[in-house]
Formats: structure tokens, C-alpha cells, sequence
């Protein structure tokens, strides 16, 4: 069996599954993400005491959302990929969490 032979087996295997975002979207989860940046430095003005970081933190994670699925493609990926990054952003989630309840009662 030649080589070319064996990479022609070796593609028949292995399907690719197109997807194909419109440009469109692109700008406007764009717009959007400049929309959540502009609000969290309007937060950031405004005295809410501790929850302006409770708040920017929200934004963040909801822009963190859009970058993950919509600009890396997540949401196109295979369930065990999607299941590894949601137990790391758990695990994120959690040590934020402890450093803010830590963080909380130091004051």
C-alpha cells in the first residue's frame, strides 16, 4: 500500500464537520462585548460598594461565554471538550470564590 493510499484511507476515516458563522454575528457579538465593556466601566464609577466587583465580575464571565462559544468555536466541539472546559471554569469559579469570601472577612 503506498503512501498516498494509506493518507486516502486515513481521510475516509476521519470526516471534518463544517461550520460556517455568518460575518454578521461575528459583529455582533462584537458590538455586544463592547457594549459589556462600556457598562463595566460605567459600574466601575458608580458606588456599590462591594458589589461592583460581584457586578464586573457577572460581565466578565458573560463576555468570557460569548468569546468561548461563539469566537473559539465551543459550542461546535464534541460534549467531553465542553465537559473538560465547564469542570475548569468550575474549579476557576470556586477559588474566586473562596479568595472573595477570604477576601470578606479580612475587612
Amino acid at each position: 500500500m503506498t503512501n498516498s493510499e494509506q493518507h486516502t484511507e486515513h481521510s475516509e476515516h476521519h470526516t471534518e464537520h463544517k461550520h460556517i458563522v455568518e460575518y454578521g454575528k461575528y459583529l455582533f457579538i462584537w458590538l455586544g462585548l463592547l457594549a459589556l465593556t462600556g457598562i463595566t466601566v460605567s459600574a466601575a464609577g458608580i458606588n456599590l460598594g462591594n458589589w461592583t466587583i460581584v457586578l464586573a465580575l457577572v460581565i466578565a464571565s458573560v463576555k468570557s461565554l460569548l468569546v468561548l462559544s461563539i469566537f473559539m468555536h465551543l459550542k461546535f466541539e464534541d460534549k467531553v471538550f465542553k465537559i473538560f472546559v465547564w469542570v475548569a471554569m468550575l474549579t476557576f469559579a470556586i477559588f474566586i470564590f473562596f479568595t472573595f469570601l477570604d477576601y470578606s472577612f479580612i475587612r
